[in-house]
């Protein structure tokens, strides 16, 4: 007898088409869920800005310091934590000296972990920022005025005279936010640092607050909008003086920073 061939076998087709129904039935709810956290996300974060744009831009227009401008932000911030399921745990925060002024070192793997930071560690201090964000709609407005400070990252002379000049215009007690690697980690790893933050803390002779965050990639990885609802957690290292050491000591500075941070790093947190 002459054998049909697989291709046009009426048995072999029929158990094709319905396993790819099958599939497509699994698949359909998976794939509405995350265009659902995508139009959730977006809506909620158009929502909130629309709402806090008004009294942050009167905060920071009303004060010189843009204190009160920051820590309105915070609603922001909890408000988007809360409207995703996300929970921010903070440890050692006692180690954090009141009224100190630092160079805060972070790792970055996730848009959440702005929020992370804003909301846990309960500080006055500012951003350096991508100039980029300065030109979106309202949002990048509100930066600038709360005395946020924005670098072209492309110019390494311009950075640092930016963060100088950013930096001469805090009020005392304000810290300054580095996201030392630069970027989101796309895999996790934690990459090599950048000097900016470094060369600040040595010329300000500031103390650096090194601080890890776990958990914020699994919530919301790099170049996606789909969240997933989750804990993140922020943890403080001990300070780290620079008082007395000079330019020549920022290769040794920069990676003890980064072996702080390193050690307080769990990149299946909170598995």
């Amino acid at each position: 007898m002459r054998k049909i061939p697989v291709a046009f076998n009426p048995v072999f087709t029929s158990m094709i088409f319905l396993g790819n129904i099958y599939i497509e039935m699994v698949m359909a709810p998976s794939i509405l869920i995350s265009a659902a956290k995508v139009l959730w996300i977006s809506l909620c974060a158009v929502f909130i800005s629309l709402v806090m744009f008004v009294p942050v831009t009167l905060a920071a227009l009303m004060s010189n310091t843009g204190n009160l401008a920051f820590t309105l932000s915070k609603i922001w911030a909890y408000f988007m934590l809360y409207a995703t399921g996300v929970r921010i745990v903070i440890r050692n925060r006692e180690k954090i000296r009141p009224g100190t002024s630092y160079i805060i070192i972070a790792n970055h793997q996730s848009e959440y972990d702005i929020l992370a930071i804003v909301t846990s560690l309960r500080i006055q201090f500012r951003w350096i920022i991508k100039k980029e964000l300065r030109r979106v709609p309202l949002f990048g407005y509100a930066l600038y005025i709360s005395r946020n400070i924005f670098i072209d990252r492309s110019d390494g002379k311009k950075a640092i005279a930016s963060i100088h000049a950013g930096m001469d215009r805090l009020p005392p007690g304000t810290s300054v936010m580095f996201f030392a690697e630069g970027s989101r980690s796309a895999d996790g790893v934690i990459r090599e640092f950048k000097k900016g933050g470094f060369i600040m803390a040595l010329e300000k002779h500031l103390p650096i607050l090194p601080v890890t965050v776990n958990g914020s990639r699994k919530v919301l990885p790099k170049k996606s909008l789909v969240f997933r609802p989750g804990t993140i957690e922020v943890v403080v290292g001990d300070p780290i003086e620079t008082s007395g050491l000079a330019r020549e000591d920022l290769p040794v500075l920069m990676q003890k920073t980064r072996d702080v941070i390193v050690s307080n790093y769990h990149p299946d947190y909170p598995g």
